[in-house]
C-alpha cells in the first residue's frame, strides 16, 4: 500500500524555514549565509529553537543492510511511528545488498545518508573523519558501549546481540533419525550423514553470499579459543595461520562438510532466501548462523516450534564448549548529515524502541532486558560459557588492510575454502600478514 504524498505540507514548511533563515542570515550578516556546512548546521540548529516545527521539514535518509526489512514493510512501520512523533519528517531506506563491501565505497564519496550501520574494518581512529558523536545518556546501561570510541567520544550503539550456534530444522531431524542432539564434532557429522541418507540438505554453508563464510573464519576461531582477543593478537604474530591452530581446525571443518557432499549443491550461487525457505520446510536440516536468522526462518514459513538453536560443537570436548556474546552492527550519525539532531533522535528510537531487537530475534543491548527468543533457552540448556567479543585494535586492522585481506566480508575464507592445499594457501597469507607488520612502525 502506497503511503499518502506528504509534497503540500512539506513546500508549507520549506517555505516557512527559509523565511526564518533569512532572517537570521539579515541579523547575522550576509557573509555567514555563505559558509561551510558546519555554520549550516549551527544555523539549521538556531532555526529549530525558533520554531521546532521546522526540524520536521526534513527528509531523512537510512542506510541499511535488512534489505528484507525493507520489502517486508518493518522498517516502514517504524518509519511511520516515528513521523507520527516528528510531524513533517519524511523517512526513507536505501538497502546496501552487500554492505560490509558497499559501504566504504560510500564513506569514499561521502554520500553516506543521515544514519547508517558501522563499517565493520574502520579504525577507531577514523570514526571522527566520517560519524558524529552520540550523547552520554544514549549510553546508560547498554552493552559495547565503548566498542565505537576514540578518544572519550562514541560513534555508533550496538543494535542487538547475538550468539553465534547451529539453527536447526526439528522436523529434519525427526525424519533422519536423529534422536540426540550433537554435542561433539563427530556426532554432528554423524547427524550429518544421517539427513544427507533421507533426501535432506545437511547444512546451508552459503558459499556464494560470501557473508555467511565469516562465520567459519574470524567468527569461530575467536570464541573456540574462549579468548576474545584472539584476533587482536594476531597483529604480534608473523604467521598466525597454521594447521594445527584454531584457524586450521575451523576452516577443515567447513572443507570436511563440503568434501562429504553435506553442504547445498550449488556452493557458485548466492541462494541466502532460498536457504531460509529450504529451512523452514525441511528440505535443509541446519545452518551456523547467529540468533538472528530464527526469526526470518520462521518468517519464510517455518512454526516457531519446528526451529531450535544449539550450540556449535567445534570439536570432541563434550564437558567445555564456547559460545560468542558479540554486538550485532552498530549504527550512527554521518558527520556530514544536514539533520544531525533529527538522526540521533532516530538512532535512540531505533535501538531502544522501535522493537527492531525483538522483531530481528537478536538479544538485547540493554543490560537489565531479558531476551523473549524462546530458542535462546533451549540454546542455554546446554551450559554454553559465553565469550564477549572485544572491539578489533587498530594494529590489527591496519594490518589487515596492508595484508588486503578484508576481515568479516567473508571472501578470503571463500580462497581458504577452494585451495587446493590449505597449508599452502596459509603459508601465502602468512607472508602477506608479516610483509603488512614490517610496513607498520612500532610505537
Amino acid at each position: 500500500m502506497r503511503r499518502p504524498m506528504k509534497r503540500p505540507m512539506k513546500r508549507y514548511r520549506v517555505a516557512a524555514l527559509i523565511q526564518l533563515m533569512l532572517v537570521l542570515c539579515m541579523t547575522a550578516g550576509l557573509s555567514g549565509c555563505v559558509t561551510g556546512g558546519a555554520d549550516r548546521e549551527h544555523l539549521r540548529e538556531e532555526v529549530v529553537k525558533l520554531n521546532p516545527e521546522a526540524a520536521g521539514s526534513e527528509t531523512l535518509t537510512v542506510l541499511t543492510n535488512r534489505i528484507d526489512l525493507i520489502e517486508n514493510g518493518v522498517l516502514q512501520q517504524y518509519a511511520e511511528r516515528f513521523e507520527q512523533e516528528h510531524p513533517g519528517v519524511q523517512v526513507e531506506f536505501e538497502g546496501l545488498t552487500n554492505y560490509a563491501t558497499d559501504i566504504m565505497v560510500r564513506l569514499s564519496t561521502r554520500s553516506m545518508g543521515d544514519v547508517l550501520l558501522l563499517p565493520t574494518n574502520l579504525m577507531a581512529q577514523d570514526l571522527p573523519a566520517y560519524f558524529e558523536p552520540l550523547p552520554e545518556d544514549m549510553f546508560k546501561e547498554m552493552r559495547f558501549a565503548d566498542y565505537k570510541s576514540y578518544n572519550g567520544s562514541r560513534y555508533g550503539i550496538a543494535t542487538g546481540a547475538t550468539t553465534d550456534g547451529i539453527v536447526y530444522n526439528k522436523r529434519a531431524f525427526e525424519q533422519a533419525g536423529i534422536t540426540e542432539i550433537p554435542r561433539t564434532l563427530d556426532a554432528f557429522y554423524q547427524a550429518c550423514e544421517k539427513l544427507k541418507r533421507s533426501g535432506i540438505t545437511p547444512i546451508y554453508i552459503n558459499y556464494g553470499a560470501q557473508w555467511p563464510m565469516k562465520l567459519w573464519g574470524e567468527d569461530l576461531v575467536s570464541f573456540r579459543t574462549g579468548d576474545a582477543d584472539y584476533l587482536n593478537a594476531m597483529a604480534l604474530q608473523d604467521a598466525p595461520w597454521q594447521m594445527n591452530n584454531p584457524w586450521g581446525e575451523s576452516i577443515s571443518i567447513v572443507r570436511t562438510l563440503i568434501d562429504r557432499g553435506f553442504v547445498e549443491e550449488d556452493l557458485i550461487a548466492n541462494n541466502w532466501e532460498k536457504s531460509k525457505t529450504d529451512l523452514a520446510e525441511g528440505r535443509a536440516g541446519m545452518y551456523l548462523m547467529g540468533n538472528w536468522v530464527i526469526s526470518q526462518v520462521i518468517d519464510a514459513g517455518a512454526a516457531p516450534e519446528d526451529i531450535g538453536f544449539f550450540p556449535f560443537p567445534y570439536d570432541n570436548n563434550p564437558d567445555e564448549r564456547y559460545a560468542p556474546l558479540v554486538a550485532d552492527w552498530f549504527i550512527g550519525v554521518s558527520k556530514f548529515s544536514g539533520s544531525k539532531p533529527l538522526a540521533k533522535a532516530w538512532v535512540e528510537y531505533f535501538v531502544k524502541s522501535s522493537g527492531y531487537v525483538d522483531d530481528g530475534g537478536f538479544l538485547p543491548v540493554l543490560r537489565n532486558a531479558s531476551p523473549e527468543l524462546p530458542q535462546f533457552q533451549e540454546f542455554l540448556s546446554f551450559s554454553p560459557i559465553f565469550v564477549e567479543s572485544e572491539p578489533p585494535s587498530d594494529l590489527f586492522l591496519e594490518v589487515a588492510e596492508q595484508a588486503g585481506i578484508s576481515f568479516w566480508s567473508g571472501d578470503y575464507i571463500q580462497e581458504l575454502i577452494a585451495a587446493e592445499d590449505l597449508s599452502e594457501a596459509f603459508a601465502q597469507f602468512n607472508v602477506r600478514w608479516m610483509e603488512a607488520r614490517r610496513t607498520i612502525p612500532a610505537d
